[in-house]
């Protein structure tokens, strides 16, 4: 199995942090027993986590455990600094890679990573997408918008024009969730249902403003936890084509007929759930992430995909393995079963 989501947070200590944004720079605090910890921003408690975030064999244990050949890591989207100033973001976003880098290079069979960039810049992170990937990065992870700019500001779409005419696989993953510091205060519902949301809003961006029309079909794009709320809606968003002068002004063909430009991962947890993402999407356009280490992940990685009856084997192992192989253009990895010590 190949993973394609999944995060780590390196261990910067509070001194360290101090290159990014005074008072609200990720860091991590590291309990006493070394196998647990806190990431805070400033002095502020942001998450609970636990040592695969930051130990490299730590992850591959976990990885022999869960029958995962090869997991892709990227950076937990806290460590964007989208809000910086642009130079500092850039100088805060190549060591965070180098970072990366260092921690997938422990165990170089089962890891790898993808960038993170100044995105508050095109051309800053136009300039680091090209370095990190020339330093091993297997894409790039963005999140969904940049303060006011989604993905369908010019910014956005010169850098994704960037990504396709070079090869590079984006990642888009939501961050900074719509309403988080309103109504939705409790029960986790930023990430219950701004999250979704957000993704959506994303994918909706790119279509509905016509910047798939400027993009070149080379562009290589997967939306997280199974694209939000995009397949359960799509249908609306049909409807309110067929029928609203103000939708089709700037998209030329019917919304649902560019879904599948798109790619998304298998994080829906619900096997009717999956159903509807293959039949929208393409099953060969859904690959399986787990969003581990964090507990909103997927706790037994390819069960809901190997229990689905409805797929059949290809859909399977495309879902497992071969999509993510084709999209990050990857060659053969490390079997568990090779990797994993007799004795163990």
């Amino acid at each position: 199995m190949i993973d394609i989501h999944s995060h780590f947070f390196p261990r910067l200590s509070e001194a360290q942090a101090r290159m990014g944004e005074a008072g609200n720079t990720p860091w991590l605090a590291v309990d006493a027993d070394g196998r647990s910890g806190q990431i805070m921003l400033g002095e502020r408690p942001f998450r609970p986590v636990t040592r695969e975030l930051w130990d490299a064999e730590a992850r591959v244990r976990a990885l022999d455990a869960a029958g995962i050949d090869l997991q892709i890591v990227c950076a937990t989207p806290v460590m964007f600094g989208y809000a910086w100033e642009a130079a500092r973001a850039a100088e805060w976003a190549a060591s965070m890679n180098e970072k990366a880098a260092r921690y997938c290079a422990v165990r170089p069979a089962r890891l790898r990573w993808m960038a993170q960039v100044p995105l508050q810049d095109s051309r800053l992170a136009c300039a680091e997408a090209a370095r990190a990937t020339r330093e091993g990065a297997v894409g790039v992870q963005i999140g969904n918008h940049v303060g006011a700019k989604d993905l369908d500001h010019p910014d956005m779409v010169d850098f994704l024009v960037f990504c396709a005419e070079r090869g590079i696989p984006v990642f888009v993953h939501p961050w900074d969730m719509m309403g988080s510091a309103g109504r939705m205060r409790k029960w986790m519902l930023p990430w219950l249902v701004a999250m979704p949301a957000e993704t959506q809003l994303g994918m909706l961006s790119l279509i509905l403003s016509g910047a798939l029309e400027r993009i070149p079909d080379t562009l290589r794009i997967c939306f997280a936890h199974g694209g939000g709320s995009f397949a359960y809606t799509l249908g609306r968003v049909d409807n309110a084509w067929k029928h609203r002068d103000i939708v089709r002004r700037d998209c030329p063909e019917l919304p649902s007929s560019y879904a599948r430009r798109l790619h998304v991962d298998s994080a829906v947890f619900d096997a009717g759930a999956l159903r509807l993402l293959t039949d929208v999407m393409g099953d060969a356009q859904v690959m399986l992430g787990t969003d581990a280490p964090f507990p909103l992940g997927e706790q037994q990685p390819g069960a809901l995909v190997r229990s689905c009856d409805f797929l059949g084997d290809r859909a399977r192992r495309g879902i497992l393995e071969d999509n993510a192989r084709a999209f990050f253009g990857l060659g053969a990895c490390e079997s568990v079963a090779a990797s994993t010590p007799a004795n163990s």
